[in-house]
């Protein structure tokens, strides 16, 4: 039981999963580890209206089959300095089961929310009795990322990367009008592209009540699971400023249909 495997190109609402929460405007903010700060002039515009922000929040039931099986959260948990660069901190956390099939999973992202290039990114899986764990280091500027439990290096063929969990927050920019097609060649891994085909607006129900909803088609080239070009995944995103991600539904192999809704959405502190 695979929901999030990043490694084999799984992500929870991508467009996992990022995205996701509810959100304030953003301004210029001292990047609390180190006191750096980005100046406000460096705030790019973005279409949608969003702007990620620390403290935002989203929690899900996650569901399979129709069953309630377990919950995830994604949060931006606050700004640091890495690798000399301000950036925002986000998480997103999966605790599943159905069962003899237990998963628990964390993702870590560290991004510049202004430009929205990633710095650093990790993952902790727990599936059965299976455990996953890397870390990347990013280095636009040297053009390199690095794995740092094995070591391996090599090379990005972008100098505006993005992991699985920025692009969340990365897509909640986009216009996304209904019948558009957008490609975006920023995975920071090679070979792989992000496909957002914006299907329809639809009027959803979920635990944390009814929303007005733009819904998106995110495809990840070259890759199984959620995303992949055979799973025809769904992701609502709320019809606001906010871009909350009210749902996703994908079709997973083995297991069947699986769904991420929304309970519960908090803007930054």
């Amino acid at each position: 039981m695979r929901l999030f495997n990043v490694g084999r190109g799984l992500i929870v609402a991508p467009v996992a999963l990022a995205l996701l929460g509810g959100s304030a405007p953003l301004r210029a903010q001292p990047m609390a580890a180190h006191g750096a700060t980005v100046p406000a002039s460096d705030v790019t515009s973005v279409a949608s209206g969003y702007r990620v922000s620390v403290g935002e929040r989203a929690t899900y039931d996650v569901e399979y089959k129709g069953r309630g099986v377990g919950n995830g959260s994604l949060e931006v948990l606050s700004s640091e300095t890495t690798d000399g660069h301000p950036t925002y901190h986000a998480a997103l956390r999966l605790d599943a089961g159905f069962l003899f099939a237990k998963v628990s999973e964390q993702f870590d992202t560290w991004f510049d929310p202004y430009r929205f290039v990633s710095r650093r990114f990790s993952q902790n899986q727990r599936e059965l009795t299976h455990t996953r764990k890397k870390n990347y280091e990013i280095a636009p500027e040297r053009g390199i990322f690095r794995e740092t439990y094995s070591g391996d290096v090599d090379s990005l063929t972008t100098n505006e990367p993005l992991d699985d969990i920025s692009f969340l927050f990365y897509v909640r920019t986009l216009p996304l009008r209904v019948g558009e097609v957008d490609t975006i060649p920023r995975y920071f891994k090679s070979g792989r592209e992000v496909i957002i085909r914006v299907l329809r607006k639809d009027t959803v129900t979920v635990p944390a009540g009814t929303f007005s909803t733009i819904v998106v088609q995110p495809t990840i080239t070259n890759a199984n699971g959620l995303f992949s070009q055979g799973g025809q995944a769904e992701v609502y995103l709320s019809d606001d400023a906010a871009r909350t991600v009210v749902m996703l539904k994908s079709h997973v192999p083995v297991m069947g249909s699986v769904a991420l809704t929304l309970r519960e959405a908090s803007t930054s502190k």
